[in-house]
C-alpha cells in the first residue's frame, strides 16, 4: 500500500433525529440521519404517516388515465 493516500479512519458518533446515537468506526467524524433502527417503522412495528394521499389519484386525473380495475380517476367504470 501506498503510504499517506488513505484517509484517516477514527470513530465516530451517528445521531439519530430521534436522539438515538450510534458508536462506530468511518472516516467521517460525525454521521446526522433521519431515520435509525430504534425508530424504523419496520424494526418497531409502528406505522408512520405519511403525506401521500390521493397522489395516485391525482395523477390518474392529471393524465386522464384509467387504472388497473378500468375505472377512471373519478371511480367511473369503463363503457
Amino acid at each position: 500500500m501506498k503510504a499517506k493516500i488513505h484517509p484517516k479512519y477514527e470513530e465516530t458518533t451517528i445521531t439519530c433525529a430521534c436522539g438515538n446515537q450510534i458508536t462506530t468506526r468511518s472516516t467521517v467524524k460525525e454521521i446526522k440521519v433521519d431515520v435509525c433502527s430504534a425508530c424504523h417503522p419496520f424494526y418497531t412495528g409502528k406505522q408512520k404517516l405519511m403525506d401521500t394521499t390521493g397522489r395516485v389519484e391525482r395523477y390518474l386525473r392529471k393524465y386522464g388515465l384509467k387504472n388497473k380495475g378500468g375505472k377512471d380517476a373519478e371511480g367511473k367504470a369503463d363503457e
